[in-house]
């Protein structure tokens, strides 16, 4: 990459619902990227949103978008199951990788991943595109650097039973193709593995990105009249205190947040429904002068921002603002642990866990 080039070029594989909703967009309103490629094997689909993004190329075959020189990095934003052999296939092709969350459905994959990308050298980031919240990032560096030692956090995050009302008014009209390739299963035949995989892999990587890393998990499940409930009892590796709380689906409006307890204060955050692009609101209580703190977060493009991010450490060489292939990584290990302590009732260390969700 010549020193002259100062925007990214990316190629966006799959242009199904999150493409659509989120990173064409990003793409296109990132001051240092540029939505340079489109691939999706649905020619039709390919055909329609070329025509209102228009990136330099079309390409219906990622092999093909793989082997253009000019693409620098690819967006991999297809369903899970795919995550990891697309993303393997592009670090062998000598690109960068942003892929969409959960990185993998199963540990040794996933495992996998993070050893190609310790290997390669390639920037592989994760969308959990949460950490470009700026509420939400205000909140990490004020414990960083003012709260001194945790003693306890809280987080949940409540899907709502009204969210595709509230999403239908807010996303442009999705468009769909009978030739879009799908995994051989529904993924939603099984709902709890639907619901972890989607909602969790958020849950865990905030509690992450705030508390640090996560030790070992005790999770309960309640299912009743179709909602869903995980209550999880968190150690983190620093001694800490958890609790995590997933419900799918409340009876409310959208419910995620969190409180962290320090040593020289404490934060509580209210994060609203993604698609509203509204940065969290976020308080921070320095102990030190007795005062609260609170960020307006006007720049609330989380997907925008993400692209930023992921460009800045490319091409600039700066820190990853957002969630690397370890993070990803210990994101699978947590929801593998969820789940098997919710079928065994005992605590599971996350470094014992194997298999999938």
């Amino acid at each position: 990459m010549s020193e002259e080039q100062r925007v990214l070029r990316v190629g966006v594989l799959g242009a199904g619902q999150i493409s659509q909703a989120a990173h064409f967009e990003a793409c296109r309103k990132a001051k240092n990227a540029e939505l340079y490629a489109i691939c999706d094997v649905a020619k039709d689909l390919l055909e329609r949103m070329s025509a209102v993004h228009a990136p330099r190329k079309a390409f219906a075959d990622y092999e093909a978008m793989l082997a253009d020189p000019d693409v620098d990095a690819v967006i991999i934003a297809v369903a899970d199951q795919f995550h990891v052999p697309m993303a393997l296939r592009a670090i062998e092709a000598g690109k960068h990788v942003l892929v969409e969350k959960p990185m993998g459905v199963t540990v040794e994959e996933s495992e996998g991943l993070c050893g190609a990308a310790r290997a390669s050298g390639l920037v592989v980031q994760v969308g959990t595109e949460k950490r470009f919240d700026e509420g939400i990032a205000f909140a990490s560096e004020f414990i960083r650097e003012e709260m001194g030692e945790m003693i306890a956090l809280k987080a949940w995050y409540g899907d709502s039973t009204h969210r595709y009302t509230i999403t239908d008014a807010l996303q442009p009209v999705i468009e769909a193709s009978e030739e879009a390739r799908r995994p051989e299963e529904d993924p939603k035949a099984d709902l709890r593995r639907y619901y972890i995989l989607g909602h969790a892999s958020h849950l865990l990587d905030t509690a992450r990105f705030l508390g640090g890393k996560i030790e070992a998990i005790r999770t309960r499940l309640v299912e009743k009249f179709g909602a869903y409930c995980w209550f999880s009892e968190v150690g983190f590796v620093d001694g800490s205190v958890g609790h995590l709380d997933l419900t799918i689906k409340v009876r409310m409006d959208w419910h995620e947040g969190f409180q962290v307890y320090g040593e020289h204060g404490s934060v509580i955050g209210r994060t609203y429904n993604p698609w509203y692009y509204k940065s969290s609101d976020v308080e921070c209580f320095s102990e030190k002068d007795a005062s609260y703190r609170r960020l307006l977060g006007a720049d609330s493009h989380f997907f925008r921002r993400q692209v930023e991010g992921f460009a800045e450490t490319i091409l600039d060489g700066l820190p990853m603002r957002g969630a690397n292939a370890e993070d990803g990584l210990a994101a699978v290990r947590g929801m593998v642990a969820m789940v098997r302590s919710a079928q065994t009732g005992e605590a599971v260390r996350l470094s014992d866990v194997e298999g999938g969700v």
